[in-house]
């Protein structure tokens, strides 16, 4: 039982159905976080656009962003976002093997340098963020832009606020939509 209900898209303000159905094309559902934001059109829109910016914009590869964001949801035990984000990682060309390698990544051959240096970012910014010096960040800057750290810290960043979130709510993985609710956004023929 969701601890705050989790709107469907008969639901919600009109506004936002767009918004549902792009999710309900691209994903083959809503994910019940923005679900649960949709109780707030503004929350959910600006939450919405903020993860896309972070996610697919920019000059670094989705998929490098995606393992930082695993990681980090691996840290913060969110079973809900590891889900989600495992299955996309892997989708994008991250392999079984890595994903479990990010455990201990230190030791890992299956990681470049680059990637290790923005997997020790991820836990710096998850566990103790006070704490990353600036020889740190020297290493972390030996292979990416001050853009492309913005890049990796917006996504660790954004991810620790989802993450906090759906603890908080005790979510559980999205299940994918109902036949009905992808008749209605026209994705199915509806059936007599």
């Amino acid at each position: 039982m969701p601890r705050i209900s989790r709107l469907n898209r008969s639901e919600v303000s009109p506004e936002l159905r767009d918004t549902y159905d792009k999710f309900l094309r691209d994903r083959g559902n809503v994910p019940y976080f923005f679900r649960t934001l949709a109780h707030r059109p503004e929350i959910f829109r600006t939450a919405t656009a903020h993860m896309h910016a972070v996610l697919y914009t920019g000059t670094l590869p989705t998929r490098l962003k995606e393992l930082v964001v695993v990681r980090t949801s691996q840290l913060n035990g969110t079973a809900y976002c590891l889900a989600s984000h495992t299955a996309i990682s892997l989708r994008l060309g991250t392999t079984p093997e890595q994903i479990e390698a990010l455990k201990n990544w230190r030791d890992s051959p299956l990681f470049s340098e680059a990637e290790k240096q923005a997997i020790h970012l991820a836990e710096a910014m998850t566990l103790n963020s006070l704490d990353y010096t600036d020889a740190e960040l020297a290493s972390l800057r030996r292979f990416y832009s001050e853009g492309e750290v913005v890049e990796l810290m917006a996504a660790i960043g954004l991810f620790n606020y989802f993450n906090r979130f759906n603890n908080v709510l005790q979510m559980e993985p999205t299940q994918p939509a109902t036949a009905e609710e992808l008749a209605e956004a026209g994705l199915l023929p509806v059936t007599a």
